[in-house]
């Protein structure tokens, strides 16, 4: 199984768009910049370090950013199994995931960014590193410390962030020393996030949170406050809410991913913090980060061995990983309709996509389509029509989806891999 997951803030870069310009998929950047009502392009492609390290304008950019390079991993016909995403990138995870809207993300992250700021502003703080320490002896570093200092992530096996006042850090990281950790490292922050510091922006995130529409995930989607999936629409906005003060569980939800399957994860958007985590609590996981369309290549190549395929997550895109597997993509763009003889399919398709991994879901046999029959229409006018003859075992977009030119609509397996 493919997962996706999604950085947070820290991972912007300036000029960390300037590789994806003249990529199709710079026109997401272009629709949150009407969203948002600011000028991501100039976030993505001009701003200094010192504007993009602001909370408000970090996590706008970061979350951009990645939906940016999901879009352009989509049209390769690549969706996943499972999504996370750390801290900011939770919203990025929920948006890939169909709980949110592209714009009820943009407007969410906006306002999450916005109430962070304030939260710091009021009651400046930092954070810190501490690497070569478990888990149980950072928390009882910050016991110790006797002062406003708490664990913000759990990480990987041996790093743990802390977070809190200047002092309370400070203390928090002589602790720890003492308890075994072999280095702290400062990280220039002014906000003490994923701690009560930021309890002041929960009021005006939750005000959000309530105007979002939320929807079930089609996929797995990993919480970062109990490293549990969540089905239930209903739970999200307590999640996001709670989140702002409670530790992001990255270690354990990374251990969630794997534990459900996850045999390849790809980090999308800016930097590759994420890889390296995942690469240091679950080394027998393969992962690759996509920051710039080069990296395209490179997720290609991870997802084409045969033991990241399950029919929950169809990473298959015709000749380029498997020559027995095709999509079907959309000739326009506008609502789509499958055909009426084969839509009974969509019912063993939604079975398969939300199956558990190795429940057997996604194995009963589709219809077969011969080359050139219709398999539904875009538009109720524009026929979607099948270049291969095979077995037509998911629907890849569902009934009244509007879908983009391009886009994978149906994904069938040829006489080569019928058997």
């Amino acid at each position: 199984m493919l997962a996706f997951t999604f950085p947070g803030q820290g991972s912007q870069r300036s000029g960390m768009g300037r590789a994806w310009v003249d990529h199709p998929s710079w026109e997401v950047a272009t629709e949150a910049t009407e969203l948002a009502g600011r000028d991501i392009g100039r976030l993505l492609l001009d701003a200094p370090m010192e504007e993009l390290t602001l909370t408000a304008n970090a996590q706008l950019a970061t979350f951009v950013m990645s939906m940016v390079v999901l879009d352009a991993v989509e049209r390769l016909g690549l969706f996943p199994g499972a999504c996370g995403g750390h801290s900011l990138g939770e919203y990025s995870a929920l948006v890939a995931s169909g709980a949110l809207s592209f714009a009820d993300g943009t407007r969410l992250v906006v306002e999450r960014g916005e109430a962070m700021q304030v939260a710091a502003d009021e009651r400046p703080g930092t954070m810190a590193a501490l690497l070569g320490i478990a888990d149980g002896d950072a928390e009882s570093a910050c016991q110790r410390a006797e002062d406003e200092v708490w664990v913000a992530n759990f990480n990987a096996p041996g790093q743990v962030v802390i977070a809190g006042t200047v002092e309370g850090v400070a203390k928090g990281g002589e602790k720890a020393k003492e308890l075994g950790a072999r280095k702290v490292l400062p990280i220039p922050v002014s906000g003490a996030f994923h701690t009560p510091m930021m309890l002041s922006a929960r009021p005006r995130l939750r005000d959000a949170l309530a105007s979002a529409e939320f929807h079930s995930p089609e996929v797995q989607v990993v919480a970062n406050v109990d490293s549990r999936v969540h089905t239930d629409p209903a739970d999200w906005p307590g999640l996001l809410s709670a989140q702002l003060s409670s530790p992001v569980r990255w270690r354990q939800s990374l251990e969630t991913l794997a534990g459900r399957g996850a045999t390849a994860i790809a980090e999308l958007g800016p930097g590759g913090v994420l890889t390296g985590l995942v690469r240091r609590t679950i080394p027998d996981v393969r992962a690759v980060a996509v920051a710039v369309p080069d990296d395209l290549d490179k997720l290609m190549d991870t997802v084409a061995g045969p033991e990241v395929w399950n029919a929950a997550s169809p990473v298959h895109q015709g000749e380029h990983l498997y020559t027995s597997e095709r999509v079907i993509v959309s000739p326009s763009a506008g609502v789509f309709e499958p055909e009426v003889e084969l839509a009974a399919l969509e019912t063993t398709a939604l079975a398969a996509a939300n199956a558990a991994p190795g429940s057997g879901g996604g194995n009963d046999p589709g219809s077969v389509v011969a080359v050139g029959d219709r398999v539904g229409t875009v538009g109720g006018v524009t026929d979607v029509r099948t270049p291969f003859e095979g077995i037509l075992v998911r629907w890849l977009a569902v009934r009244g989806e509007r879908v983009s030119e391009g886009q994978p609509v149906a994904w069938i397996r040829t006489a080569g891999g019928a058997s």
